[in-house]
């Protein structure tokens, strides 16, 4: 409900505004490196003849290898990326040495390197990188072409019997090379979490799997003149010395590989790259990127940027459009908007185009996140397409550039699909979305979206769904059907969503333990940032190709579609969100979850928005900080007695409290 007359509350108080977030106990979570040159951590392996190998974790310290096959292996604690360096404190013209780098401990190896380059259906490893013989005494750097995007363990392996020290092993950071503090977030999020408050794993899982998900957009975000090299460079060998597009830095979908703009990664990691370092000109380049290679003639856009510049893909076409929406949103950024306005209304037209005379898109442009059978009218392409006409959407970006009659048009179209889609998808024997209008089977991603897009037309339904969506899960996630036998975390992200907007909390926190905590917790994985994809099983084997399974070094251990948690967290938990341009008007909507606090806040051009929330027992309180020139709502958890800066009225659950911007405390009793 929306409170009215003497129940209206209109408050009006200073703003604060900041540069970076406020210090605090989540500091301790943020993963990102103090500096641009790391060092490692561990020594996780040592082979062979190598003495001092410990010495390795100092920077005085040196080890030495007298033996051919002898081998060590540095950790560096962390997924880390960029370029090598050491000093060859003494070397023969006999002596030779090699690297190899790996993201999971799994491919530890003298002999090859994790697979950065080929997505064959069987092992292709990279090789390892042979120093340039004869060897010379000094200081001696990775070249730039065989930068290595991601990875956490670093082996070094002389390959001759003569000896070699080696000294002051580090690696210079190639990500967010624009920023100087990488550690300093523009946005903050800390959250107590009872429910592994006295296991092994983490006393703050909320608090981990946010940071961990904000370093994972961090390490994808990436200089303009490292994509990976297409054609790829067979094994053994790599290159990383493509451009990614029209402009740099830019936001790719793994630090790993592809390297690559993929949109439909930036419908999650763009969220992210928000909430927690609102960096947003990489995302501004990478859909800049998009739009420059509109077809001039259908107004299609590409799948990928460059290299792949992979075309056929009517869902990432569509997600390049979602993520207009979402720059525009956050940065208020309308000058760039109608740099685009012409290439954009093309781009819509083009998906509005394939609408047939069932009143469906069919979708022709087959290429799509992974997924099987995603041809004709298909509930997940449909989804999208509603999300894209909608009025939060497409018609939001009209009416910012006061184009009315455009607005109506496409919000006219969006009440027709909604309206067919219930029509044609709903499956009452199942309580949720079939795939087409021939199968029962329910996917993972366009039930999602269903409930996230508002393409349920009830509360009743949009539960139906949320728990349908249960029936997939195991102990480690969600699996989705649409891809047997595997747990996708960026339709994961999705799903997680759709149970905080269903209202679903403990299930949406169910998930977010179970998928993204084992992400960070098993031994296979980088223990840092976020997991490409994974089996039921837990395994690396990500995705099916004709029945045979990919790479599993192949798989990316840093990709951003895989951070859902870090917005959600903040959009839902927390309660924040921005409503319309620069966050002008926003929504504080907690949804407490079974925890007893959270704070945190973001900030966009005008300023701060932070929010801090309390229960305990039968009292809520909830402080507001949000910029003067701002108005919004706060919707209550709970009903009873509230309290606004001094004044007190009754309301029931689930009520709207009109605020204007500044500092504002607000008490419920229950």
């Amino acid at each position: 409900m929306r409170l009215s007359g003497a129940l209206l509350v209109l408050l009006s108080a200073a703003a604060t505004g900041r540069c970076a977030a406020p210090s605090g106990p989540w500091d301790t979570f943020n993963l990102a490196p103090a500096t641009r040159v790391v060092r490692p951590t561990g020594l996780k392996e040592v082979v062979g003849a190598v003495q001092n190998a410990q010495g390795l974790l100092s920077e005085t310290g040196a080890a030495t290898f007298s033996g051919n096959e002898s081998w060590l292996t540095l950790d560096f604690g962390k997924e880390v990326g960029g370029l090598i360096s050491m000093t060859l404190e003494s070397a023969s013209p006999s002596s030779s040495l090699a690297l190899s780098f790996t993201e999971s401990p799994m491919f530890i190896s003298p002999l090859t390197s994790d697979d950065s380059s080929n997505s064959a259906p069987n092992m292709s490893y990279d090789g390892v990188l042979h120093l340039q013989t004869p060897l010379q005494p000094g200081l001696w750097t990775q070249p730039s072409v065989r930068l290595r995007g991601g990875f956490r363990y670093l082996t070094l392996v002389s390959t001759s019997n003569a000896a070699i020290a080696v000294s002051n092993v580090s690696c210079s950071i190639s990500f967010m090379p624009h920023v100087d503090n990488m550690r300093e977030y523009s946005g903050y999020f800390y959250a107590s979490d009872p429910v592994f408050h006295d296991k092994d794993f983490l006393t703050k899982a909320c608090a981990i799997i946010w940071y961990s998900g904000a370093y994972t957009v961090q390490t994808d975000t990436v200089p303009l003149h490292t994509g990976r090299q297409i054609p790829a460079v067979s094994s053994p060998g790599w290159a990383n010395n493509a451009t990614l597009g029209v402009a740099g830095p830019i936001i790719v979908d793994g630090a790993k590989r592809d390297r690559a703009v993929w949109p439909g990664d930036m419908g999650v990691a763009v969220p992210t790259q928000f909430v927690s370092t609102n960096d947003l000109v990489p995302t501004r380049n990478a859909l800049s990127t998009m739009f420059a290679a509109t077809n001039p003639l259908t107004g299609a856009l590409p799948e990928s940027g460059p290299p792949l510049s992979q075309m056929g893909s009517d869902t990432y076409h569509m997600w390049t459009l979602i993520g207009a929406h979402n720059y525009v949103r956050f940065s208020g950024d309308t000058v760039w908007l109608s740099g685009v306005w012409a290439n954009y209304t093309k781009a819509v037209g083009f998906v509005l185009g394939k609408v047939d005379s069932s009143g469906l898109m069919n979708v022709t442009g087959l290429r799509d996140w992974g997924r099987l059978e995603s041809g004709g009218h298909n509930a997940e392409g449909n989804a999208l397409l509603y999300q894209v006409s909608c009025e939060f959407l497409s018609t939001d970006l009209a009416n910012t550039l006061n184009d009315s009659a455009l607005a109506a048009n496409w919000s006219s179209s969006a009440a027709a699909l909604k309206t067919r889609f219930n029509e044609a998808f709903w499956l009452p024997s199942a309580g949720m979305y079939s795939d087409n209008e021939t199968t029962t089977l329910c996917p993972q991603d366009a039930n999602s979206m269903s409930v996230l897009y508002n393409l349920t037309t009830s509360a009743e339904q949009a539960n139906s769904v949320s728990e349908g969506l249960t029936k997939y899960w195991n102990d480690l996630g969600a699996i989705a059907p649409e891809l047997p036998d595997n747990i996708s975390p960026f339709i994961g992200s999705l799903e997680l969503q759709a149970h905080f907007q269903s209202g679903n909390d403990l299930t949406a926190m169910d998930l977010l333990r179970r998928e993204w905590g084992y992400m960070l917790y098993t031994n296979l994985s980088v223990q840092s940032t976020l997991l490409e994809g994974f089996t039921s099983n837990g395994s690396l084997y990500y995705r099916s190709y004709q029945g045979y399974s990919y790479d599993a070094s192949y798989t990316s251990h840093s990709h951003g579609w895989s951070s859902g948690p870090t917005s959600a967290l903040t959009f839902y938990v927390l309660g924040l969100t921005v409503t319309s341009n620069q966050g002008r008007t926003w929504s504080i909507a907690p949804h407490t979850s079974g925890l007893s606090a959270a704070q945190g806040g973001f900030e966009t051009p005008l300023g701060w928005y932070g929010v801090q929330w309390s229960l305990e027992g039968k009292t809520f309180k909830l402080s507001v900080d949000v910029p003067a020139e701002t108005s919004g709502t706060v919707r209550l958890p709970l009903a009873g007695t509230v309290t606004v800066d001094g004044k007190s009225t009754s309301v029931g659950g689930g009520a709207e409290i009109s605020l204007a911007g500044g500092n504002h405390s607000i008490v419920v009793q229950s």
